[in-house]
């Protein structure tokens, strides 16, 4: 009985919140410590769903970050490329 109470306080530590990550790096370091815990290999198969699904809605948050952080450097470079004049420095 203790072996499967240490079960879930381990798989307790990571939090199952719903909501949207802080920003960027608060999502990684959340799906980082459920990709650990998974390959523990200490989750009954319900807490590995349910980490799962949550691993998923973070991997999709970090990836829109991702090409919506893209787009931004690509607008910043067109306007940096239409402002650009070439001096003849000869």
């Amino acid at each position: 009985m203790s072996a499967m109470k240490k079960k879930t306080t381990e798989t307790e530590a990571i939090p199952q919140a719903k909501t949207q990550p802080q920003d960027f790096e608060h999502a990684v370091a959340e799906l980082e410590g459920i990709v650990v815990a998974m390959e523990s290999g200490q989750m009954n198969l319900q807490e590995s769903l349910s980490n799962y699904k949550r691993g998923m809605e973070l991997l999709q948050y970090c990836q829109t970050t991702l090409e919506n952080s893209q787009q931004q450097i690509k607008i910043f470079e067109a306007d940096m490329l239409k402002n650009f004049t070439v001096t003849d420095s000869q």
